[in-house]
């Protein structure tokens, strides 16, 4: 007797369409592959809106996914009735998953309450601001944690697809499903395709001067001290008041605005990384790539590899 998997989409008001339909497809092509495999298992996929979705839609799910956001603001104000729904679905064993801004939409459930996510790396801080109690692990492409899976870019629902097919077949499959889609199966973290972005709306001004100076001479050495007479504060207070306002202590800014500077000369000049090094601001190499990698999680080879032109 063949198993059904019973998985139901969320077409809610801005959802990448891409994602909604493209997700329906990859399980229709995985099923092909699980038939050729002779393996007594079935993908079901429904595509429900909120607004006529209802109960018996969702209570027989296996999971409920909730795509990326494309436009609108529809996903950080969902309504009351739908979050209801999801809430009741968990109950009753359905396993939710959320690619990119999905997550805020769960996140308005009390289900992620406790719960590690991740999300896209440029709706890091909005998601903090938003839901503080939940922690957020934003350098993970993928976080599976059960009943509950969450993948971070816009383009995510791919690895959360091939994560689902992984865990409701086999393994095999879902590469054979990643081979014949040619799409990346093997391990990959978000953290690799990030980019620093520094905050400069929060209205300190002397914080902002700050940053400013470290634009500008990020290749120079840097000392706390001269960064706290700058913005005319003792080196506690200045502390208090860049952290507040970046979200990062003055040091790790730095470091994160070098890495940042390497990154795009890795990716854009023919220099070593020695070179590099220098031009950043650090004389010891070995220390600047063990940042790099903690950071990155990709040598400065590797990374080279992967995103030089």
């Amino acid at each position: 007797m063949t198993k059904e998997i019973q998985i139901v989409i969320i077409d809610y008001p801005g959802a990448l369409q891409s994602a909604v339909q493209g997700l329906k497809e990859l399980f229709i092509f995985a099923n092909q592959i699980i038939k050729t495999d002779a393996l007594e298992q079935e993908f079901l996929i429904d595509i429900v809106q909120p607004e006529t979705i209802q109960l018996a839609d969702i209570k027989q799910a296996s999971l409920i996914i909730l795509p990326p956001n494309l436009g609108g603001s529809y996903y950080l104000c969902p309504e009351e009735r739908l979050l209801a729904l999801l809430c009741d679905a968990h109950k009753a064993g359905a396993i939710m998953c959320s690619a990119c801004a999905g997550a805020f939409i769960l996140a308005r459930t009390s289900l992620l309450n406790g719960r590690t996510v991740t999300t896209h790396w440029q709706l890091a801080d909005d998601f903090q601001k938003q839901f503080p109690g939940i922690p957020l692990k934003i350098e993970s492409l993928l976080i599976n944690d059960g009943d509950i899976i969450s993948a971070g870019g816009l383009m995510s629902w791919i690895d959360l697809g091939l994560e689902i097919v992984a865990q409701f077949t086999k393994p095999h499959i879902m590469r054979s499903l990643g081979k014949f889609l040619i799409v990346d199966t093997g391990k990959r973290e978000q953290r690799y395709y990030g980019s620093f972005t520094p905050r400069f709306d929060h209205g300190n001004q002397p914080v902002l001067q700050v940053q400013h100076h470290i634009q500008a001479n990020y290749g120079q050495p840097v000392k706390m001290a001269e960064l706290a007479a700058l913005a005319c504060m003792s080196e506690r207070t200045f502390l208090r008041h860049f952290s507040e306002a970046t979200g990062l202590k003055p040091l790790a800014y730095l470091q994160r605005f070098r890495i940042q500077k390497a990154c795009e000369l890795l990716e854009s000049s023919s220099q070593s990384f020695e070179q590099i090094s220098q031009q950043v601001g650090y004389e010891d190499v070995n220390s600047f790539r063990k940042l790099f990698i903690k950071v990155i999680g990709l040598t400065p080879t590797a990374f080279k590899e992967r995103f030089a032109c």
